[in-house]
């Protein structure tokens, strides 16, 4: 952890597909951090292109559903509500570290129930054509309307099958918080606190001549994402550092371009460019705020020691809420 504390770890609308997860219990304690790169070439191995351990997940959540004679599907007070965004891989990726990182000591994995939608891919067009960000950010703002719904559904359904806290692994999604957790009687996570909150509790210290500690955010969506980032560290004093667009452009919009090609080596080489920019500048910890560039680099890669990664954060907050309610609960 740099200054003792902190380290990269590392359809309908009334029915939504749903994904109720009660499992991997004690066998996730023998399991090692995966590497997200490693992750997703494993689950998706079914020539059907279904993951076969979702296909039994799935089976058994549906026949947990039908068996529930109560409105809720889990009744357990510490219950997570996951909501899936744009990203799937964003959403596995934190489900992996949650159900590992939750079940260490011994203990079992906290219940939690998944609700992801693919057609919010759709609408958002984010896997078809890159385009420049502004060009991207703009249609994606044109959408708000039934992106906002689509999430504030999967809000209520997962209020109504028990879940007792919830969040949003998905840094675009963020971008509608607000939107999503109004009138919501449940905590809801936010990734932007969680990362600030850890940073904050670093006491980290400025580097060189600068009087503030130096933040730095490197996101593909850099009005959408990064607009929350800024507002949130600079809530608690620190100066956030973005690139300049043209270096923004032929880093991180370059290395998305790569992988839509294929070329993975040359997305890392653009990611560490893209970093190492930043750290010239005196930028004391680097955010990796982007759902398309998710786990690019690998996990003993010497540049992820100056970086966090917001979804370790988000899977960090969540368990301290689980591990409180069942404080509560047991008193």
């Amino acid at each position: 952890m740099f200054e003792g504390t902190l380290l990269m770890s590392l359809k309908t609308l009334t029915h939504p597909p749903f994904l109720v997860v009660d499992a991997y219990r004690k066998r996730a304690r023998d399991r090692t951090r995966p590497n997200p790169s490693q992750l997703s070439s494993a689950l998706l191995t079914d020539e059907s292109g279904k993951s076969p351990e979702f296909k039994r997940i799935w089976a058994s959540g549906t026949s947990l559903m039908r068996s529930q004679s109560s409105a809720s599907l889990l009744s357990q007070p510490n219950t997570i509500g996951v909501i899936g965004g744009v990203s799937v891989l964003s959403t596995l990726i934190f489900l992996e570290k949650l159900a590992c990182w939750s079940s260490r000591d011994g203990e079992e994995c906290l219940p939690f129930v998944v609700c992801s939608d693919p057609t919010l891919s759709k609408e958002l067009s984010l896997h078809t054509h890159l385009g420049s960000s502004r060009s991207r950010n703009a249609q994606i703002q044109l959408n708000q309307g039934p992106i906002i719904e689509n999430l504030r559904s999967k809000r209520n359904f997962l209020q109504q099958s028990g879940a007792g806290c919830l969040v949003l692994p998905c840094h675009i999604s963020h971008t509608w918080h607000r939107e999503i957790s109004e009138d919501c009687p449940l905590p809801f996570l936010h990734v932007g606190d969680c990362v600030t909150m850890e940073l904050k509790k670093a006491k980290l210290k400025p580097i060189g001549a600068a009087n503030t500690v130096r933040i730095g955010v490197l996101t593909t969506d850099t009005i959408l994402v990064a607009s929350y980032y800024q507002e949130k560290l600079q809530s608690q004093g620190f100066e956030v550092v973005f690139l300049d667009k043209a270096t923004h452009e032929h880093t991180l919009v370059a290395a998305v371009e790569a992988l839509n090609r294929k070329d993975r080596k040359g997305a890392q080489i653009l990611e560490r460019i893209a970093i190492q920019v930043l750290l010239v500048r005196d930028v004391k910890v680097v955010i990796l705020a982007s759902d398309d560039l998710l786990g690019l680099l690998p996990h003993n890669d010497p540049l992820l020691k100056k970086c966090i990664d917001p979804i370790d954060a988000l899977v960090r907050s969540t368990i301290q809420w689980a591990k409180s309610i069942e404080k509560v609960v047991s008193l």
